[in-house]
């Protein structure tokens, strides 16, 4: 019997391909969500030194133009803070359908996969039973030589 040959195999390939580049994609974009976690907390930190800064300044006494520059510098930095969480989300909002795209091609990726499964296995039954069929012959046809030997 010939040998297996899946004819889909270079649709398969195409399809492993496309999730192979949408898992990268997907990557790529959870780090970028990573580093924006990580500047906003580093602004969050900027920030609180600021306000512990402020607090410092407000103990001791200063003037009236430092208040003014803390609180400016406070207010900036809660700007800051507010746009780039606005970015994250937007961000997380990029990861989640990135996320979508990668589940709908392993979705269809698998389904390729699935079918080859169950064509090498049907495959191999008919090569059993290809093989069958051979012993089959093979021993009836010894069988038959036998008794024709016997009666001569």
């Amino acid at each position: 019997m010939k040998k297996f040959k899946y004819r889909l195999d270079t649709v398969l390939d195409y399809k492993t391909q496309v999730l192979d580049n949408l898992k990268t994609e997907h990557a790529v974009i959870i780090q970028n969500v990573n580093r924006k976690q990580q500047q906003i907390n580093g602004l969050k930190q900027e920030l609180v030194s600021y306000q512990s800064g402020f607090d410092q300044i407000k103990q001791e006494g200063a003037s009236i133009e430092n208040y003014r520059l803390f609180d400016l510098c406070i207010g900036r930095m809660e700007q800051i803070i507010d746009d780039e969480k606005e970015h994250l989300k937007v961000l997380k909002k990029q990861e989640n359908e990135k996320k979508q795209e990668v589940i709908a091609a392993k979705v269809d990726t698998s389904k390729f996969e699935k079918l080859k499964d169950r064509q090498i296995r049907d495959y191999q039954k008919a090569v059993m039973k290809a093989d069958e069929v051979f012993i089959e012959e093979f021993v009836s046809n010894a069988a038959i030589k036998r008794r024709v030997q016997n009666r001569v």
